[in-house]
């Protein structure tokens, strides 16, 4: 086994990052890399990751069950039709990140996915066109586990273009784990295909 593995006391052994707090241990096992082609899903998961810059997944984890109450479960339409009222609302709700440019992303990306439905674009379409090719499963995060990718950037690009906001390489290579279209689970993880 590889050292960044850890088996658990249920036997089962996961990547190291999850280590043991049960909500991460079922973000790993249930949620992270699988592959997801919903676009309100996909939605949320941007907005999150992008709520997420500076500051521990975990943290937003947490929140995230507040977040799909103020942003009512991420609708992209009812999200992009958000006044001064809602982002005053928003900034004031302290179960999210009240930070006005993450909460004005989510708004404006909302609105940027609207726009990319009405010019017959979807989100799920444009992810998924950045698959990288396949890889060798990585053995060790330290080595093999890059922070951003030639896709990464590609689909960062695609992104700003469309008017997205919070979606630097970094902040998408992330993203692209956690929705299956880069499966980094180590080799040994229970989850590794």
């Amino acid at each position: 086994m590889t050292e960044k593995l850890i088996t658990h006391a249920d036997g089962i052994t996961r990547c190291w990052w999850c280590g043991t707090d049960p909500l991460y241990v079922a973000y790993h096992d249930d949620d992270w890399g699988r592959p997801v082609r919903d676009e309100r899903e996909l939605y949320e998961k941007l907005v999150l990751d992008g709520a997420q810059a500076g500051l521990a997944w975990i943290t937003i984890l947490r929140k995230r069950e507040t977040y799909r109450a103020a942003f009512e479960g991420f609708d992209p339409v009812l999200v992009a039709a958000y006044g001064d009222d809602d982002v005053a609302r928003l900034l004031a709700d302290p179960g999210i990140v009240r930070n006005r440019q993450k909460v004005a992303a989510a708004i404006g990306n909302a609105q940027a996915l609207v726009a990319m439905h009405a010019n017959g674009e979807s989100l799920v379409d444009l992810v998924w066109s950045h698959a990288p090719k396949p890889r060798l499963r990585p053995l060790r995060p330290t080595d093999e586990l890059p922070a951003t990718s030639p896709e990464a950037e590609a689909l960062s690009k695609a992104l700003k273009l469309r008017g997205w906001k919070f979606v630097g390489p970094t902040i998408v290579y992330a993203y692209m784990q956690a929705v299956g279209v880069v499966d980094d689970h180590l080799a040994g993880c229970w989850r590794a295909s």
